[in-house]
């Protein structure tokens, strides 16, 4: 087992290093001068040309790329153009603002997905099953967006029961999170829902149902155990989807996380903030793997002699 986890952890470096090439050429390609953007355009050309040296935006790109990866390695991301504060402590307070949103939308996500996922299996073509496909299908295919601005129309507007905005109490959490779990629940109900289909086909259950066990018994006893392994790999992939992905609904909310520190920096062409955030939020989904894969590996063991 330590062998496995060390090769997948090894595994990760050169996935990191292209990931730091990559952001690092999105960023310096992004359209937009970050130094007019701060400073304005009407700057004369001598200030320009001073705060352009002063930045190393006159080296050749490799050199800049050679300097960003010794920052990183030591651990330093640089000061913000926009606000002048260090990065990496600006991302450390928000870290936790995005890590509550993710955990509270995951709760949401876990119990009404595998509840509605699991009672649709073992209720296949009844009214409440078409209920669950219909209602699935129907939150997948909203935007996240629109259905924060409905939930904030109804509960915070119309009957004040909650705060329309902002942070700092558990009802501010309260409609981000169930914007963002509701979306990642119905995922994770049609998916346990095929998974809990597929192996109630198996021979074990029909042997089991042959020996007269009752169908709950079977489910909870001999089905479940095989049917959350896919179920596993999803809600992983989920979580750091959830992770990097609230970018939208923070801003919506206006949640002081990582997604609306992300959608500043990229408006202000915040290069040291946008690089950290983007090898970031890879790093967060490779680490989010890597524990699926594990836990996976734990579930059936074969997986790691493959």
């Amino acid at each position: 087992m330590v062998r496995y986890i060390l090769g997948r952890v090894l595994g990760i470096i050169p996935i990191l290093v292209i990931i730091s090439i990559l952001s690092f050429l999105f960023v310096h390609l992004t359209p937009g001068d970050p130094i007019r953007i701060m400073y304005g355009a009407e700057m004369d050309m001598a200030t320009y040309e001073s705060v352009k040296e002063k930045l190393g935006f006159n080296d050749p790109l490799y050199v800049q790329y050679g300097r960003y990866l010794s920052q990183i390695l030591s651990g330093d991301f640089g000061m913000s153009y926009k606000t002048k504060t260090n990065v990496a402590d600006e991302i450390g307070r928000r870290f936790l603002y995005t890590l509550g949103l993710t955990f509270a939308s995951m709760f949401w996500a876990l119990v009404i997905g595998l509840v509605v996922g699991i009672y649709s299996a073992a209720k296949r073509k009844s009214f409440w099953d078409r209920i669950g496909i219909i209602s699935t299908t129907t939150i997948i295919s909203i935007p996240e967006f629109w259905f924060g601005l409905m939930l904030m129309q109804i509960f915070a507007v119309q009957l004040g029961w909650l705060p329309t905005s902002g942070s700092g109490t558990f009802a501010h959490l309260l409609l981000p999170s169930i914007t963002l779990g509701f979306g990642v629940a119905a995922i994770i109900a049609r998916f346990t829902r095929s998974s809990v289909l597929e192996v109630l086909q198996e021979d074990f259950v029909r042997t089991a149902r042959a020996k007269g066990q009752r169908e709950s018994v079977i489910i909870w006893t001999h089905v479940l155990r095989n049917a959350l392994i896919p179920v596993i790999t999803m809600t992983g992939l989920q979580f750091g989807f959830l992770l990097g992905g609230a970018v939208v609904v923070e801003q919506v909310f206006a949640w002081p996380g990582l997604g609306s520190y992300l959608i500043d920096s990229v408006l202000a062409r915040d290069y040291p903030a946008m690089q950290a955030l983007i090898l970031l939020f890879s790093i967060q989904f490779l680490i989010v793997n890597l524990f699926v894969d594990i836990s996976y590996s734990l579930v059936n063991p074969q997986i790691r002699y493959e």
